[in-house]
């Protein structure tokens, strides 16, 4: 299987979770190539759409190299890739430093994107966390952990493409997953697009003020 953009995956996504029937969706995007994904899974399901802000935590001199990843939230999620963190021997002072630094971040994304409005409401919904793609899994396991603290009545992570291996691991994370196209050879989520541009901080606004899903 192979996908023309983003928002060609987004709709045959969304058309798969309408067969489901699931009620009182809420829908959350990774940032920033989740959100063209997310926005047409939220328009097919009439859903408020939402963004759930992850950053990587780089290995020291290997900032690709993921020791971790930290969510946004009233209690910020850490997650780390313990193999990682032993194997270069990152001490605690380092992961407090670079928490600090990429919440910052986050806190500056989230006032770029979303001017201030409120996040939209979790608990007791159907919660869809949206991404374009699952390669190691770091940020979207960390993303899972922050939404199920949230209490929602179901979790559900929904992506197009998806290392099995990796979807295996999650299984713990969510109540169900909808992956499109589980592969035992994905070297990266963009083999799997024949467009797989970067999505810009300007497009993402676009796509949030114009889609008018935001709960405000």
């Amino acid at each position: 299987m192979r996908f023309e953009t983003r928002s060609d995956a987004g709709r045959r996504l969304a058309d798969r979770l309408a067969e489901l029937g699931l009620t009182d969706v809420v829908v959350l995007a990774l940032p920033r190539g989740g959100v063209p994904v997310a926005l047409e899974v939220a328009r097919r399901l009439a859903a408020p759409l939402d963004l759930v802000m992850v950053r990587k935590i780089g290995a020291p001199g290997h900032e690709e190299l993921a020791a971790g990843a930290v969510v946004d939230g009233e209690q910020p999620e850490l997650v780390l890739n313990t193999d990682i963190v032993r194997a270069y021997g990152i001490d605690a002072a380092y992961l407090d430093r670079e928490r600090e630094r990429q919440l910052t971040e986050i806190a500056r994304r989230r006032a770029l994107y979303l001017h201030g409005r409120p996040r939209a409401a979790v608990a007791g919904r159907t919660a869809i966390v949206v991404d374009d793609g699952v390669a190691t899994g770091a940020t979207v396991r960390a993303a899972l952990q922050a939404v199920r603290r949230a209490q929602p009545r179901k979790l559900v992570l929904a992506v197009p493409v998806a290392d099995s291996k990796v979807l295996t691991r999650l299984a713990a994370e969510a109540d169900q997953i909808v992956c499109l196209h589980p592969t035992e050879s994905l070297r990266s989520v963009g083999q799997f697009y024949r467009d797989f541009s970067q999505v810009d901080d300007a497009e993402v606004i676009a796509m949030l003020a114009d889609a008018g899903l935001v709960e405000h």
